[in-house]
């Protein structure tokens, strides 16, 4: 009899301040969004880059997967961008 009494007793808060979130949560949510679009942009740049390359080395009968080769080539006619500085 005892057990059916403490599984029938619940003890939910109530007051004021009972179903507030704290303004950790929306900075906590604004940073994974952050880091979402941050990451769908550099996929992107690289996807972008990838099909470049690799219409460069068809174009040209290169071997898609021999990256020297295509970087030798891609330098040779100036369209290895280099100088650029990429975060990942």
């Amino acid at each position: 009899m005892d057990l059916l009494i403490l599984a029938q007793q619940q003890s939910t808060p109530l007051g004021p301040e009972f179903g507030k979130a704290s303004p950790i949560g929306l900075l906590v949510i604004v940073a994974l969004l952050v880091a979402v679009i941050y990451l769908g942009w550099a996929f992107s740049r690289r996807q972008g880059r990838l099909v470049r390359r690799q219409a460069f080395a068809e174009a040209r009968g290169l071997n898609v997967f021999d990256e020297k080769a295509i970087d030798e080539a891609m330098a040779a006619e100036g369209l290895l961008g280099n100088d650029k500085k990429h975060l990942i």
